[in-house]
């Protein structure tokens, strides 16, 4: 996972014991995940939307309808909603972010629950410079946007562990 113990194995107790460290994620990561999440989904919402919209165009014309506007916005914010609710439930990481080998967890370094993801997920859908710009201004020491600290949610980079199969030891059955 992403932790990364610094002190003795299983615990190793006394005063020496340190807590595991969680190195969380640069802003700019986190922008570079998000903006390959927004390329992603925006491609198939606009495919989406050509189909839907194909029948319309020919019979009253898109332009003309101003309420299509709105119907559009809401439906792509819904969209990415879920689409970030399902992938940040599941592994804690949508495609910009496994790509970029960082993942949203909780404040112990834990895959958070579908209701912290899915407050998370409303200030990146629907509220995202809003919950930006005050999470910059009135940032902590854990970066976290405003849906991030009412969520209890952080975004940590995840510790490079190859296949991960070079650190497990293998016994033959007797």
């Amino acid at each position: 996972m992403s932790l990364e113990p610094k002190g003795p194995p299983n615990g190793g107790g006394g005063a020496n014991h340190q807590r595991p460290e969680l190195v969380l994620a640069r802003w700019s990561t986190r922008f570079w995940a998000w903006l390959i999440d927004f390329i992603i989904v925006t491609i198939v919402i606009e495919i989406i939307f050509a189909i839907a919209y194909a029948p319309l165009a020919f019979n009253q014309g898109v332009q003309g309808n101003p309420g299509l506007g709105a119907v559009r916005f809401a439906v792509q914010s819904l969209l990415f909603f879920a689409y970030w609710t399902y992938f940040e439930s599941t592994t804690g990481q949508s495609i910009g972010k496994k790509l970029l080998k960082i993942k949203t967890t909780d404040l112990a370094g834990n895959t958070p629950d579908i209701r912290n993801i899915a407050i998370q997920s409303f200030g990146k859908a629907f509220l995202l410079p809003i919950d930006v710009f005050f999470g910059w201004i009135f940032t902590n020491e854990k970066r976290q946007r405003l849906f991030n600290r009412a969520s209890n949610t952080i975004v940590i980079r995840i510790a490079n562990q190859g296949s991960g199969s070079e650190n497990v030891g293998y016994r033959k059955e007797e």
